[in-house]
């Protein structure tokens, strides 16, 4: 019976539904597998690989499952670092999760890692170590293949969206030393980056991945006596095409081909376009391949032709001619439109698009003998063997004026048919129609002018006449043969990732030999495959709208290179047995070249690098080298190689030495390692690491002593013995003690070592900066009392009283702490003292002991042949100071009050020069007031300071007044006697008054007023001493000799000084020898390159200085109270300079600015030779170098005119009758520009009545002669004088601003001192020829340049590519 229909279906559905279900229940249990996976916690662990220097810095991040085995994770770890599993081991980091750092991890256990301790959630730091003291193995080479199960399991971050490989190679942007040394398992060799070279390992890698062009190349052969190898192009291309092939490294560099193209360092931070170095590039090669057999090679392999060709519309009359190109460039996006081109097809056929000539854009026949509408396109007439298409996503956009780069997607394909776009029928002849006639204009297609070719010079134009010798019907059957087999594969994506302002090149390329397609990123090579090329076609997957470019992926195909399926012309690779002979001499060469680098790499691995210290015999310095011994070298033989490297043969014999164990940072001798001369180095250093937790001394000794045993565990000891008689310490010696001795079994070994009785002997222990801390109980460990590796102790054992006092009370305590708060400093005297030139004047010295330190140093006691040695005045200076501190001590504990005199405040204290009774005094202060009557001259013949900041002068004019009692300053301290006349012939009290009545309405004083600067408010106390100075009182000094170069006659002294004493008591110290009282000499503080600042707050102390500052030591009185130092500036409105330094002057809070410019007439005429008149000349405000306010002569300083420490003011001497009288006065300085001349006039001050505009232009017009309606002004731009060249002046100052007023945008000119440029608009500005131009170019490049300021104000142009052929670039400077 037959079966019905329905009989028939039923097992047909039974089976679909049971594949159905049995389907359904497989994905079910993938999908509850991965489920269970996603939800399995992971761990993250972070291995640092310590065994070598090079590879401490880099770190490998594994993202494992918790479930993971500690075997497997071993595994991991081997694969991602590239050693051999088991050669390694892995031990703990800095964790707060395991106890025990050091035990490795067991490689053999069956736990899982979250058994072993590691924390899902958290950082599990490892380090990969040596095991048992070996270093690990790297991989072989020929095992570059690796287990396929490790490579599909996920290590590391998850690959970001769009990126073009799968692989952890290509993903991962770190990679550890090692894998570097290793070759990719892909089989190809990487590139290293220079620094922005990306472009170029793109374009060789597809060189070199190209047969007939890598085959070529090594056809080639270089003639080393013809042309140096290192500027040989070609030949480092082939070095380096060789290495690629042969080399067993992961990457290779590219330096020596950038050398050879004659390019620097600088060139590698130069980012260029990678099409553009290809035409670079092949013209460079094009040039050294003349007269050889590769002459013709870039042509034979990328050249094409192409037809330019116009046709009249009304006669058909064609004119054309051939072109011949390297590159297709593609346009991306036709010009004015939103829409991009969807394929390279696409954009193909818009390049052959003809467009319309006609309106204004006619073209004129030849035949018609008129203008006529024309059809103007391309057409491709040949496609070379490689074809290159650039599709031009770089463009300019016009709304913003900038450079824009187009993300839209293009898609390419993979097997390009170019047969569609070659027409034959054009060939037949050039008079007939042979294209369709679209009719539409398109904006989009590219001409001729566009391509990046490089044109024929013997190709021309040719109207109508064929250029081709071979008949039409042979044309014919060759253009038909050629277009059936125009079928193209693609090979090569050069692909850009970023932006038009910069970013990274990478190439995908295809394999002609195992098809495969592999990411060529830099170093790393990585598979790929046909899913990642897609990527990079660009754009999104939504509408490509015209905005769609912003929102794409910038990473997207830039070049594509593509190659005729030809199999009579396609070739492969040579083989090595294939090689020419100078081929294989060079695979040889650097193979043998690369071997050696491994060896040399293989001992840098196993060598130990350790810093090494020493402390030299004879010299007594510490010396500091880096010991660099293998690790399989011995102790003994370490020892003679520490030996040569500190240079010790000429001062220590070689058994003198031994290397010991050594703490620099705590200068502690951990060990020393007896017995052990014959054990290697490795063992006893712990292996080679990359940074060691120790150092290595080299220890030195007498051939009379032994040296000492330094055992683990032991502290050492730095033991200094204190005399107490003759208040020294004596240099240390060391001893090595254990902590867990008491003080008293410790003092016994004191003892032995410096044979002092332990009965007698007090310890003090300095645990850290001035902590001196006394060890008294003898049952006390060591270890208790604060000891650590290395100690400081201080020992004193004396049958003294004062070890039965009080410690803090004891002479030992302040010793101790004297000792350890003095400082030593290097003081620069003045070159002339004025003390000796005083004494010359009342005792009629010979003028040829001038400047002497004896001199200075002189007392002025009885006959002039009573004279003591520096020493001894040194001696009893200090004496005196203490003795004088007591009885001024006592003099404060009696009440006793200082006197008031007309002289300076620091008389009442008594210079320890002079004797205690009043007669001295008296003489020493008839000498102070015979300064100037002495030798004025030479008081105002110090040079100025160096100092950057100061500018002072060792005795300014200003100085020699105030030394010579006569300046008006010293009267305005003395505010509680009767008036005194000042020099000015005022009264006094018109100042003072004023100061007081200030001072009591209790104005906040600024940080830098004189007052808080000296300190003189808090100086002394009632008694008149100064504080601090009977507790601190410690000085010693002594003549000094410096240095060569610290300049002649100088003389220095060297003095110890507790820093605890306040500058105030430290320049009475120094009076003595400076010879003048401390208010009359300056001290400034040098810092490193001889910078010089005045140390100005007399109530702090020295705490800020350290050993070794230097000082220098200026005449000249310091401020008083409510004082201020004042640079005075000449302003020059008119020269090149203008800004003149003139004077340091002195300046009171409460003078009015006439009285101040009464005062600096004298110093104006003695100092800088000019003779004005108080009403010839003004002061203004100096900001930087501008000029600013004019200070009126009844301003008054503090109240009117804001004042400071170090202020500086212009002087400004006037051409007339000053104008200013008012603050509602306005000065600008203007200066009228002549567009018919090309020059500028000089400066002619303006003074105006308000801010108007008109009022400007009509005083403009009154000094210039130019119609009111005719002014047009701008503001100069800058720092004064707003230099500007003649060239732009024109153009790029904002002329005629429509302001009504000066004090608003965008002029906001608000005070004094603003320079305005002026013009006649009628006047046209002068033409200039080239020859003019480039004159006047030259002259304003050299002024400006002088003065510091810009001479054009465009922006820096993009550095352009060029390929130097001599290997060296041009010099000629024109040329960027």
């Amino acid at each position: 019976m037959v079966p019905s229909e329905e009989n028939q279906l039923v097992p047909k559905e039974d089976m679909f539904w049971s594949c159905r279900q049995s389907i359904f229940a497989e994905m079910k249990k993938k999908f509850s597998q991965v489920e269970s996976a996603a939800e399995e916690p992971r761990v993250l662990c972070i291995i640092q690989d310590t065994t070598n220097s090079k590879t401490v810095n880099e770190r490998v991040t594994l993202n494992l499952p918790a479930s993971t085995l500690l075997k497997r994770l071993f595994e991991d770890v081997a694969s991602k670092v590239g050693y051999v599993n088991g050669t390694f081991d892995l031990v703990w980091g800095n964790g707060d999760n395991v106890t025990d750092t050091q035990t490795p991890i067991d490689q053999n256990s069956d736990k899982t890692i979250l058994d072993a301790g590691f924390e899902p959630g958290k950082k599990n730091f490892l380090h990969l170590t040596d095991k048992d003291g070996e270093q690990p193995h790297i991989m072989p080479e020929e095992s570059g293949t690796t287990d396929d199960s490790v490579q599909d399991r996920f290590i590391g971050p998850l690959p970001r969206e769009g990126s073009v490989g799968c692989t952890n190679d290509y993903v991962s942007q770190s990679y550890s030393y090692s894998s570097v040394l290793s070759k990719s398992e892909t089989g190809y060799v990487g590139l290293v980056n220079q620094a922005m070279t990306c472009y170029l390992n793109s374009l060789l890698q597809t060189l070199f991945m190209t047969p007939e062009f890598r085959n070529a190349l090594y056809k080639w052969e270089f003639e080393e006596s013809e042309e140096d190898p290192v500027t040989s192009i070609p030949y480092q291309l082939q070095r380096l095409f060789v290495l690629l092939q042969t080399s067993k490294k992961r990457a290779i560099e590219t330096t020596d081909v950038t050398r050879s193209f004659g390019w620097d360092s600088s060139e590698a931070w130069q980012q260029h376009d990678v099409q553009e170095l290809c035409r670079v590039m092949f013209d460079a090669l094009e040039q050294k391949w003349k007269q050889t057999e590769q002459a013709d090679l870039i042509n034979q392999l990328y050249q094409g032709k192409l037809k330019d060709y116009v046709r009249c519309l009304e006669c058909g009359y064609e004119g054309w001619r051939i072109d011949t190109y390297l590159d297709i460039p593609l346009v991306i996006r036709p010009y004015g439109s939103n829409q991009a081109f969807a394929s390279v097809e696409e954009a193909l056929h818009a390049f052959i698009q003809p467009e319309i000539l006609d309106g204004p854009n006619q073209y004129f026949c030849e035949r018609c003998k008129k203008k006529c509408d024309a059809r103007k396109g391309l057409r491709f007439l040949h496609f070379p063997y490689l074809l290159t298409l650039q599709l031009k996503r770089f463009d300019f956009d016009y709304t913003t004026m900038h450079r824009i780069k187009l993300n839209d997607r293009m898609t390419f394909p993979e097997e390009l048919d170019m047969s569609v776009f070659i027409d034959v029928e054009d060939e037949k002849s050039p008079q007939t129609e042979s294209c369709t006639d679209s009719g539409a204009e398109n904006e989009g297609s590219c001409h001729s002018d566009q391509m990046s070719n490089d044109f024929s010079n013997d190709d021309g134009v040719d109207e109508g006449i064929c250029l081709e010798s071979n008949s039409a019907a042979e044309r014919l059957s060759k253009a038909g043969s050629e277009k059936s087999s125009l079928l193209y594969e693609l090979f090569s994506v050069m692909v850009h990732s970023g932006s038009a302002a910069g970013g990274h090149y990478y190439a995908c390329i295809r394999s002609f030999s195992d098809d495969q397609w592999y990411s060529f990123n830099d170093q790393h090579v990585s598979k790929i495959t046909q899913e990642d090329i897609k990527k990079t076609y660009g754009g999104s997957s939504g509408s490509r709208g015209y905005y769609s470019s912003a929102f794409a992926s910038s990473t997207n195909a830039y070049m594509l290179i593509y190659r005729l399926k030809d199999p009579m012309r396609n070739a492969k690779f040579l083989e090595a047995h294939e090689y020419p002979e100078h081929i294989k001499q060079l695979v040889q060469k650097e193979r043998e070249l690369e071997e050696q680098e491994k060896r040399q790499r293989e001992i840098e691995r196993n060598t130990c690098k350790i810093k090494l210290f020493c402390m030299h015999p004879t010299k007594q310095i510490m010396m500091e080298n880096k010991l660099e011994v293998h690790k399989d070298r011995t102790l003994k033989e370490a020892v003679e190689i520490a030996y040569k490297l500190m240079d010790l043969e000429e001062a220590v014999p070689l058994d003198c030495c031994r290397l010991v164990k050594y703490d620099e940072f705590h200068d502690y001798l951990e060990r020393s390692y007896e017995g052990e001369e014959d054990t290697p180095m490795g063992l006893l250093l712990g292996g080679v690491k990359s940074t060691y937790m120790f150092d290595l001394l080299l220890e030195t000794r007498r051939p009379d002593q032994i040296f000492q045993c330094y055992k683990p565990g032991e502290v050492m000891v730095k033991v200094h013995v204190v005399d107490l008689k003759t208040e020294s310490v004596a240099p240390p010696i060391s001893i090595r003690a254990y902590l867990n001795q008491t003080v008293s079994e410790f003092k016994q070994l004191i003892s032995k070592a410096t044979h002092l009785p332990a009965e007698t002997m007090r310890v003090v222990l300095e645990r850290c900066y001035n902590d001196l801390r006394l060890l008294n109980v003898s049952s006390k460990t060591l270890k208790a009392e604060g000891f650590f590796r290395s100690n400081k102790v201080f020992i004193e054992s004396s049958e003294s009283l004062d070890r039965h006092m009080a410690y803090t009370d004891s002479h030992l305590w302040k010793l101790l702490d004297r000792h350890a708060n003095t400082i030593r400093l290097y003081v620069s005297l003045p070159e002339q003292s004025p003390g000796s030139q005083f004494r010359r004047a009342v005792y009629q010295k010979s003028s040829g002991d001038s400047g002497n330190l004896d001199e200075a140093c002189e007392r002025v006691k009885g006959p002039v042949g009573n004279m003591k040695s520096v020493e001894a005045i040194l001696e009893e200076s200090t004496e005196k100071l203490k003795s004088l501190s007591l009885q001024q001590q006592q003099e404060g504990d009696n009440g006793d009050s200082s006197k008031s005199t007309e002289a300076s405040d620091f008389e009442n204290i008594e210079s320890p020069l002079n004797e205690i009774d009043s007669s001295t005094s008296a003489e020493n202060r008839e000498l102070e007031n015979q300064i100037q009557i002495s030798d004025p001259e030479n008081l105002q013949s110090e040079e100025r300071s160096d100092s950057d900041v100061n500018n002072d002068r060792s005795t300014s004019s200003v100085d020699s007044d105030i030394l010579s009692s006569s300046h008006s300053s010293d009267t305005l301290c003395n505010v509680d006697n009767a008036p005194l006349p000042l020099a000015n012939g005022l009264d006094s009290h018109s100042i003072t008054s004023s100061r007081r009545s200030k001072a009591n309405q209790g104005k906040k004083e600024t940080w830098d007023t004189a007052e808080e600067d000296s300190g003189t408010d808090s100086e002394y106390d009632e008694s008149g001493k100064s504080r601090g100075e009977a507790q601190y009182m410690y000085f010693k000094s002594e003549p000094y000799t410096a240095d060569e170069g610290s300049g002649e006659g100088q003389k220095w002294l060297m003095v110890h000084v507790d820093k605890r004493i306040t500058l105030s008591a430290f320049k009475q110290h120094l009076e003595p020898f400076v010879g003048v009282p401390s208010s009359h000499f300056k001290v400034f503080r040098v810092y490193a390159s001889n910078q010089e600042f005045e140390s100005v707050r007399l109530n702090e102390t020295l705490s800020s200085f350290s050993d070794d500052n230097k000082i220098t030591i200026r005449l000249g009185r310091a401020l008083k109270k409510g004082e201020y130092r004042v640079k005075v500036y000449q302003l020059l409105v008119n020269e090149p300079e203008p800004c003149k330094f003139l004077l340091d002057a002195v300046f009171a809070k409460g003078m009015t600015v006439r009285q101040s410019k009464e005062e600096l007439l004298p110093q104006l005429r003695e100092q800088c030779g000019l003779d004005l008149t108080i009403d010839r000349f003004r002061l203004r405000k100096k900001t930087w170098k501008n000029p600013g306010t004019v200070f009126l002569d009844y301003h008054i300083y503090e109240e009117d005119i804001n004042i400071s420490s170090n202020w500086e003011v212009f002087l400004e001497i006037l051409d007339g009758v000053e104008k200013m009288k008012s603050m509602s006065q306005l000065a600008v300085l203007s200066r009228r520009w002549r567009p018919s001349e090309m020059k500028l006039d000089s400066f002619q001050e303006v003074v105006l009545e308000s801010s108007s505009v008109e009022e400007l232009k009509e005083k403009l017009s009154e000094i210039s002669g130019i119609p009111l309606e005719n002014i047009e002004f701008a503001k100069g731009r800058g720092t004064f004088p707003c230099d500007i060249s003649i060239l732009e002046i024109h153009q790029d100052l904002d002329w005629n601003p429509k302001v009504s007023t000066l004090n608003v945008w965008p002029l906001y000119i608000c005070d004094d001192g603003a320079v305005i440029f002026y013009r006649d608009k009628a006047e046209e500005l002068m033409e200039l020829t080239d020859e003019q131009r480039n004159e006047l170019m030259k002259k304003e490049s050299s002024r400006l340049q002088k003065t510091g300021h810009r001479v054009t104000y465009s922006p820096r142009k993009e550095k352009a590519l060029k390929i130097y052929l001599d290997g060296a670039p041009n010099k000629d400077l024109t040329q960027d």
